[in-house]
């Protein structure tokens, strides 16, 4: 059973999704289940592995059907957590649980500063937080030239080099910026430029969640369990060197979930992990709170 409803907020207009009954059966908090620049529908995979509890998943605001009238284009944690903190007391369930993956991992660890209230456990996977890297200004170099990439000629280099980026092992390096241009086409990406320049990913418009600064006195203190996560596919990748920073910056280890960056995911999107052991892990990491 899934429910479609939507929420107003300031300045949008919220669509999220409930998987299962309100007040959650069995007296288990809600799980809820935040992405970024990915919306809803990228948990239907992770829903159907929980059969047992309530799952909530949302589109953040001006992404996938929900709206926005606020005037900014701007995908700001800040902001997103705000919407979420309606979320949860729209659902009269509260507090919940929350895996928060990449840049919902961000939006998550700004909930939990701003409202600690809202939540009991976050399972923050490979958020991208630039900042913590001892390289942050090469990778911050690295991040501008896909970005300049995709204004330049469009989505497929953007992407190509995006994926160059992302899939470097270790720190950026002289060695990584000497090499050539990426090709689309060895991605398996169009070459052509559909003139677009929106892409919530390849755009300036997400600068915000790489440029997010943690507030380790806060989130250190507050009551709430905050469990950073890491792929075991990942390795030495951006999102898992920024993921095992954020949890040494709050004096923890990042935990190892199976799989890569969206280890959740079945093949529905093209990229899929291992759905099922991911979530036995995340299940296991609930449980043990």
């Amino acid at each position: 059973m899934v429910e479609t409803r939507t929420l107003s907020t300031a300045g949008a207009e919220i669509v999220y999704d409930v998987h299962g009954p309100l007040p959650p059966a069995g007296g288990r908090p809600v799980l809820l289940a935040i992405g970024q620049p990915m919306d809803a529908t990228g948990f239907r995979a992770l829903a159907a592995r929980f059969p047992d509890r309530t799952v909530v998943a949302y589109d953040p605001r001006g992404l996938g059907r929900s709206t926005r009238a606020d005037g900014r284009t701007d995908n700001d944690p800040v902001t997103q957590a705000e919407d979420l903190h309606a979320l949860v007391a729209a659902l009269g369930a509260g507090p919940v649980e929350v895996f928060g993956s990449s840049g919902g991992a961000v939006t998550g660890l700004a909930l939990v500063t701003a409202h600690p209230e809202d939540v009991v456990t976050l399972v923050a996977h490979e958020p991208p937080i630039t900042g913590l890297l001892p390289d942050a200004a090469a990778a911050d170099r690295a991040t501008r030239a896909f970005r300049e990439a995709y204004q330049a000629k469009g989505r497929g280099h953007g992407m190509a080099a995006f994926m160059a980026m992302t899939s470097w092992s270790g720190e950026f390096t002289d060695a990584y910026f000497a090499q050539p241009t990426p090709d689309p086409a060895a991605f398996g990406m169009p070459t052509e430029d559909d003139g677009s320049r929106d892409d919530p990913l390849l755009s300036e418009r997400s600068n915000a969640v790489v440029e997010y600064r943690l507030d380790v006195e806060r989130l250190t203190s507050v009551p709430t369990r905050v469990v950073l996560a890491v792929g075991e596919e990942t390795g030495d990748t951006y999102t898992a060197r920024t993921a095992r920073a954020a949890a040494a910056a709050l004096g923890r280890e990042a935990v190892v979930f199976p799989s890569h960056h969206g280890g959740f995911l079945d093949g529905e999107f093209g990229w899929p992990g291992r759905p099922d052991e991911f979530a036995a892990r995340l299940r296991e990491v609930l449980d043990a709170a």
